[in-house]
């Protein structure tokens, strides 16, 4: 039995300009999880460089603030998302969710039971 599974690329643009897709979710949810722009970025393994011109690009164009950022000292620096970041995350997801499903659902229509 063959399985098939159908990849592709998906993400929003603002002005013909790209703001989210899956890179920058996962960069979002990183960043959440460690409460470090640095961090994410090397889990993600690109430069904290990248990921800050992602974030202000992401920022830029969407008119919103998705970061709060802590500078270093003492205590050390970090970030954590805002509620507006929250929220995207959470609509991309649902969004992603759902066009898995209608695509997953058109794949076994057109291929039906191992027939190519």
């Amino acid at each position: 039995m063959i399985s098939l599974k159908i990849k592709s690329k998906l993400w929003i643009e603002v002005k013909g300009k790209p703001v989210f897709g899956m890179g920058k979710r996962c960069l979002l949810e990183a960043i959440d999880k460690y409460g470090s722009i640095n961090q994410a970025a090397k889990e993600m393994n690109i430069t904290y460089r990248k990921a800050w011109g992602y974030l202000n690009a992401m920022e830029e164009r969407l008119g919103m603030k998705l970061i709060e950022r802590k500078t270093g000292g003492r205590d050390g620096g970090g970030a954590n998302l805002t509620e507006n970041a929250r929220k995207i995350l959470k609509k991309y997801g649902a969004f992603e969710r759902g066009l898995q499903e209608v695509i997953d659902e058109k794949l076994k229509k057109t291929f039906k039971r191992n027939r190519l």
